[in-house]
């Protein structure tokens, strides 16, 4: 534990200006608000603060999806945990704010570790643990949770997730004759849990649009995506400039 905040105190030394707000928020209390396509699959139209969320399969495009809206509150500060191939400028266009993003890329055997230390400083953790969750440990992390106000969205299963969402089918969009490029995937997003979520719910999206974006299937924006390709995994892209990159905290 010494060692991760060492490296946690010192990346914000070299960066004042990256020092992470805390939560406004009363730990375990309130929502932390999404980007408009996902409110209606959730149950309370939001995640609730304090609690771990299970992304089934682990996809990419709907971890980002669900992590754009922290951007939206006084903090806004966001991590990444044991994801190191997750495609920073496809966060950029789902809406992260890469200036306010905390990445912690191979953590090892010492992620919960990690996950504890930022749960403290930051609105929103994503992480992929390193193997499967013990329950006795998941319950530990559990406790930090509620009382930081922090939101943990799990790539995969998660034991006691109160919310459990995934993609249910998918295909992208663009690709003609062995050419072109992709403009866009249409997903189905499923949503089931306990309490309020145990009624579950799907919605259509676009995950990404051609912008990169996600929204619902009913709407129109003026590029076309003709052309199916079938079910694609992955979504990185390469950085461009305009992203912040150069102003991201790497823990």
């Amino acid at each position: 534990m010494p060692v991760i905040e060492s490296v946690f105190e010192s990346t914000v030394e070299r960066q004042p200006s990256l020092r992470p707000v805390a939560s406004p928020a009363a730990p375990g209390r309130g929502l932390l608000p999404v980007v408009p396509a996902l409110r209606g699959v959730l149950p309370e139209g939001g995640l609730r603060r304090g609690t771990a969320v299970s992304v089934a399969g682990g996809d990419a495009g709907l971890l980002l999806a669900l992590a754009a809206g922290a951007r939206e509150t006084d903090g806004g500060w966001a991590a990444a945990v044991g994801l190191p191939d997750l495609g920073l400028a496809a966060a950029a266009g789902y809406g992260l704010d890469l200036r306010r993003l905390l990445v912690a890329d191979d953590p090892g055997p010492h992620w919960a570790e990690v996950v504890s230390v930022l749960a403290g400083a930051v609105e929103l953790i994503m992480l992929r643990p390193d193997g499967p969750v013990p329950p006795n440990l998941a319950a530990r992390l559990a406790a930090v949770l509620r009382r930081s106000g922090c939101v943990l969205l799990v790539a995969g299963p998660w034991p006691g997730a109160g919310l459990r969402l995934g993609v249910r089918s998918g295909r992208w969009f663009g690709l003609g004759d062995g050419h072109g490029q992709l403009t866009g995937r249409q997903v189905e997003v499923v949503a089931e849990g306990r309490g309020s979520a145990v009624r579950g719910r799907a919605a259509r999206l676009w995950l990404p649009d051609a912008h990169g974006a996600v929204r619902a299937v009913e709407e129109t924006v003026g590029a076309g995506t003709a052309d199916v390709v079938g079910d694609v995994v992955g979504e990185d892209a390469v950085a461009g400039p305009g992203t912040g990159l150069d102003r991201m905290a790497v823990v």
